[in-house]
């Protein structure tokens, strides 16, 4: 905010001559230094208080407007509130004369030299434009009396509750589950975004939207590190996969609060291009966690969205500027622009924020009104302890694991998290089956990675036990022992049979160069072995050599 001969220095000259005859100054033939010199003088000298009351409504309306916001206003939220300025030269403002007929009531303010124009800079790229009053103004003021006299009537945020549904309980989270698959993982391969897809079969939600997001929480939590091999579990991870269900769920919804993961560029349906742009997550989750109710009810997700636009519309753009960010519809080449295409923008971004992160870690769950088919959200109540900052649960109830004598383990989905992570240290995990526990199986590949990692074979014997609370199988530990000591004894591998009616065929096979790569160990004088992903190319050498092979699958 500058001082009144600031701003007024930053007008052209026949702005302030015409400022000047509104103030009954005949500046006329005065050089800009003492134009602002009587100016100044003339306008620090008004009662701004009374000066409202001599405005018509609706440029009242507008200066309060700009009092309320602490004497400043972005440009483009000041404009489709209260009109715009027409942006002149000095030749078109003296053929046109704007000042004789305003076009709005900012521009009525501009002329009588109540309103001016600055730039300020919100992030390190963006400069925003706004409108502002002048200090010696703007401390005139009494926020209560204009308060007072404004005729727009406060109104709480308040959402209306939708009556007649059933309360819902905190609800079963598998969030932790899929993060702790993921910490697992890491221990096996590298894990970032562009690996997400190879461990979807592991996740009860394979939604690689969701995981991209727990992979930036278990960063931000630092539960992951990056080391010589790769990204690895951290120590931390080993405190956080010992908390109880909801403390680690606490943590992740902490986490996601000040996160940077960015929802707009994950909100479906919409195509965020180029650099030159960026936007703040942090201001759309404000936003959204400012105005949700604290008691448990059902709510409609439009009234939610229609109450942000109403008394916060601008929250993912200060400035005000609906023009320049390059963000389309899916099969789209077309940029969405302008505040009238706001539900477009930021009224998909707030349903996404509810119907994504926040059903996701557990806070919100949604449902349809039979009715109309309106999609309605329930804050649970880990949401309202969590708004209301009351400490999550710290006990819980886990169930053992189940070490079948198939060599297979059961994971029950209570089980503890952390004898889960070690389970995947010692064994290859199976895809998940809905409805059934996680399931793993001890194989000579598993256990050779095991002992990689520094776990022989009596720290993983004793593991089992005590995580099972039972003795193991005696096939089972049997056969960890017999690998311990004898290594890989046999090998399940998939291959094809080449069968042939006459040996000569196979003796053909094998002394010719063309084909002979391709075949492995005989079976019998009239079975061979073909590794199976080389038995198209075994085809087409034996057709070159005259010799038509025939292939069925069982």
């Amino acid at each position: 905010m500058k001082t009144l001969e600031q701003a007024l220095h930053d007008h052209e000259l026949i702005v302030l001559r015409v400022i000047g005859e509104w103030w009954e100054l005949n500046l006329t033939g005065s050089q800009k230094r003492e134009c602002i010199q009587q100016l100044t003088k003339t306008l620090s000298a008004l009662d701004m208080q009374r000066e409202i009351d001599y405005l018509g409504p609706e440029e009242s309306v507008a200066l309060i407007a700009l009092v309320q916001s602490g004497g400043q206003m972005p440009v483009g939220l000041f404009e489709r509130e209260h009109g715009p300025v027409r942006r002149m030269g000095p030749g078109r403002m003296e053929r046109e004369e704007p000042w004789l007929d305003p076009v709005s009531p900012a521009e009525a303010l501009w002329y009588r030299g109540f309103l001016y124009q600055a730039f300020d800079e919100i992030t390190d790229n963006e400069m925003v434009e706004y409108f502002y009053l002048p200090e010696e103004f703007n401390d005139q003021f009494d926020t209560a009396r204009v308060a007072e006299k404004s005729s727009i009537a406060y109104q709480d945020n308040y959402l209306e509750p939708v009556a007649g549904q059933a309360e819902v309980g905190s609800g079963f989270v598998e969030a932790v589950d899929d993060l702790t698959a993921m910490l697992a993982a890491a221990q096996l391969m590298p894990l970032r975004e562009g690996t997400l897809a190879e461990i979807q079969p592991l996740l009860l939600n394979n939604d690689l939207n969701r995981a991209s997001l727990l992979l930036t929480l278990a960063w931000q939590l630092n539960l992951l590190r990056l080391t010589d091999n790769g990204v690895r579990p951290a120590k931390a991870a080993v405190s956080w996969l010992k908390k109880s269900r909801e403390g680690q769920l606490r943590d992740l919804i902490d986490a996601w609060s000040t996160s940077s993961w960015n929802e707009l560029r994950h909100t479906p349906h919409l195509v965020c291009d180029g650099s030159g742009w960026e936007n703040d997550p942090l201001l759309g989750r404000t936003a959204l966690l400012t105005v949700l109710p604290r008691v448990s009810g059902w709510y409609r997700l439009t009234d939610l969205v229609d109450l942000i636009k109403q008394n916060n519309p601008d929250f993912q753009r200060p400035g005000g500027n609906y023009d320049t960010w390059y963000i389309r519809e899916s099969g789209s080449d077309q940029y969405i622009t302008g505040f009238e295409n706001w539900a477009l923008v930021e009224g998909q971004l707030l349903a996404y924020l509810v119907t994504g992160p926040m059903v996701w870690l557990g806070l919100v769950e949604t449902s349809l009104l039979e009715d109309t088919r309106q999609l309605i959200f329930y804050l649970t109540p880990r949401a309202l302890a969590w708004l209301a900052n009351t400490p999550p649960a710290s006990q819980e109830v886990t169930i053992p694991i189940v070490v079948h004598d198939d060599a297979s383990l059961a994971v029950p989905f209570n089980a503890n998290r952390y004898h889960r992570f070690q389970v995947a240290r010692i064994s290859e995990a199976e895809p998940i089956q809905p409805g059934q526990p996680f399931y793993y199986r001890l194989t000579p590949g598993s256990l050779s990675i095991a002992r990689e990692q520094g776990i022989d074979t009596e720290r993983l014997i004793s593991f089992m036990i005590k995580a099972s609370s039972r003795p193991l199988p005696p096939g089972t530990e049997r056969a960890i022992r017999r690998w311990s000591e004898k290594g890989i004894e046999g090998r399940l591998e998939d291959v094809v049979i080449l069968r042939v009616g006459d040996p000569e065929v196979l003796e053909k096979l094998r002394a010719n160069p063309k084909t002979q790569p391709y075949l492995a160990e005989a079976v019998g004088d009239l079975a061979i072995v073909v590794r199976r992903n080389e038995w198209p190319k075994l085809r087409q050498a034996a057709a070159r050599l005259g010799l038509l092979l025939d292939f069925r699958a069982e």
